[in-house]
């Protein structure tokens, strides 16, 4: 991931320096690792490259020695924390607006993440994933966003909106009590997706925190800002979210290049420019959402390989052990799912 790509703005990180430094650990040094120092926290410009991310994330648990380290960030992060996408998302009208408010704009707060909802018989399902492979910082991130976003939901909602599970596509932690605790509901592993659910009669009932002209106003200023945003990302980081929000069937390069408004070759060619190319994202997709897939153990490698898009079992087998040196069986083996 290039460094213009990365968002999180800078409050969320002393945000996470407050927690573990109300735990004990030392947030100079804990700073320092990530090559960041306490004066910058204060800096509202100053930005965080995923690897910086990825490295505080690993050292905070580590100074912490708390596994649900996660759990206990989503649950401080308060509704004024989240800027413009809070207070728009405070004046919603409905549920529904809420939920599409995320869809089009939580890339502003965090960009590794990506949410869609979906109705199932009578039940709302909103949808967290990763548009960058978490790997080992997966359940602390997914754990932190999935509970902000219920809790936004509880504010909104003056309480009222009753989730009535969360899922999580990972195995269950021995905290598993503490995130039940904290979500006020039951929260269920080892899924095939990561988000909860709610009852789908209550998404367009007006609520009573409702300001459509200061949500109109705060949705367009989210709009400018991801504006800008987008402006500085470059085309493989678009090309990839793209195909982490499609996976149940890949877009092919002229499917893609059309919603880009740009000829096949005129994508292939910005690809180039970057050092990459179609076929390389698409396989940095697909290794990591296989790794990620056979981690959670929650799929067969039949399974894994099909929602991947290959027909054949064995050149899954030939391109993961091309990615990892194993084949897949022995990769899960190792990591005893």
């Amino acid at each position: 991931m290039q460094a213009q790509d990365f968002t999180l703005p800078i409050h969320y990180i002393r945000q996470i320096a407050e927690q573990i430094g109300g735990m004990g650990a030392d947030v100079p040094q804990w700073l320092r690792l990530g090559g960041l120092s306490e004066a910058q926290l204060e800096d509202p410009l100053q930005t965080v490259s995923f690897p910086a991310f990825r490295q505080l994330a690993l050292d905070a648990l580590a100074m912490t020695r708390e596994p649900a380290l996660g759990l206990l960030i989503g649950n401080r992060l308060v509704m004024n924390m989240h800027g413009m996408l809070g207070f728009a998302a405070m004046n919603s009208v409905t549920i529904r607006q809420m939920l599409e408010l995320f869809e089009r704009f939580i890339r502003l707060r965090i960009s590794v993440i990506a949410t869609r909802h979906e109705v199932h018989e009578g039940e709302v399902r909103l949808l967290f994933t990763e548009t960058w492979p978490l790997a080992d910082i997966r359940p602390l991130v997914l754990e932190a966003v999935v509970l902000t976003v219920k809790n936004m939901l509880d504010h909104v909602t003056l309480g009222s909106c009753q989730i009535g599970y969360a899922a999580f596509a990972f195995k269950r932690p021995e905290y598993a009590a503490l995130a039940k605790g904290l979500f006020k509901c039951e929260v269920r592993y080892g899924q095939l997706w990561t988000g909860f659910t709610l009852p789908a009669e209550l998404l367009d009932v007006r609520l009573k925190m409702a300001d459509p002209a200061a949500f109109q106003e705060a949705a367009q200023i989210c709009q400018r800002e991801l504006e800008k945003l987008s402006a500085n990302e470059s085309m493989a980081a678009r090309v990839r979210r793209n195909l982490l929000e499609n996976q149940n069937g890949f877009p092919s390069l002229g499917v893609i290049a059309r919603l880009f408004h740009m000829t096949p070759r005129t994508l292939h060619r910005r690809l180039l420019e970057e050092g990459t190319s179609f076929h390389e994202v698409l396989e940095q997709v697909r290794h990591g959402l296989a790794v990620e897939h056979l981690s959670s153990g929650s799929m067969s490698i039949q399974e894994i390989a099909y929602s991947l898009g290959y027909t054949d079992i064995a050149n899954f087998r030939r391109a993961f052990k091309r990615w990892e040196s194993v084949p897949p069986t022995e990769y899960r083996l190792r990591l005893g799912r």
